[in-house]
């Protein structure tokens, strides 16, 4: 029986990295985790909501070498706080690729205390070799056909490759 506290990771996972994938291997060790991709993040995806939960099960279950069965995706819209209420967790994991990552999230941090005082928000910070990739760059790069293979699991850069033969750029 797992009795590992109940964390929630959310995002939009536009695509899903392998910064995302350390984080998510790692808080694995410690807490039963539930991914939760956001419909409502205010930026405009290239991935639908049904595409992006995919991917990162998809990844998930790649990563065969690594004990993941406390790690379940789902989708959710509206707040965080609402959601959390939902999955009765009181966790929030959030990831920082650099201290300027640090500002954004301390401000998200801080106003989704004051929306529910019993909201704990965890920082983890990518490891080193992984901090500058983001889901905006890895995009750059693939719509421009460059090699993003170092930088995502395998189905989400098949899943780029393809969306972007699909798109006239």
């Amino acid at each position: 029986m797992n009795n590992k506290p109940l964390a929630v990771y959310p995002g939009t996972f536009d695509p899903l990295t392998n910064g995302h994938l350390d984080i998510i291997k790692r808080v694995s060790k410690v807490f039963t985790l539930i991914i939760a991709v956001s419909s409502d993040s205010g930026k405009s995806t290239l991935f639908t909501m049904d595409e992006r939960v995919d991917l990162v099960k998809n990844s998930l279950f790649d990563c065969k070498n690594d004990d993941l069965s406390c790690v379940q995706v789902m989708p959710f819209e509206g707040l965080l706080v609402n959601f959390m209420r939902l999955q009765k967790s009181n966790i929030i994991i959030r990831g920082l690729r650099a201290v300027s990552d640090f500002e954004y999230e301390f401000q998200m941090a801080c106003i989704n205390s004051k929306l529910d005082n019993d909201l704990q928000t965890f920082f983890v910070p990518t490891a080193t070799d992984l901090h500058f990739i983001s889901s905006r760059f890895i995009k750059s790069v693939a719509v421009l056909g460059g090699d993003i293979s170092n930088f995502v699991p395998p189905v989400v850069q098949r899943a780029l490759v393809e969306k972007y033969q699909k798109i006239d750029v």
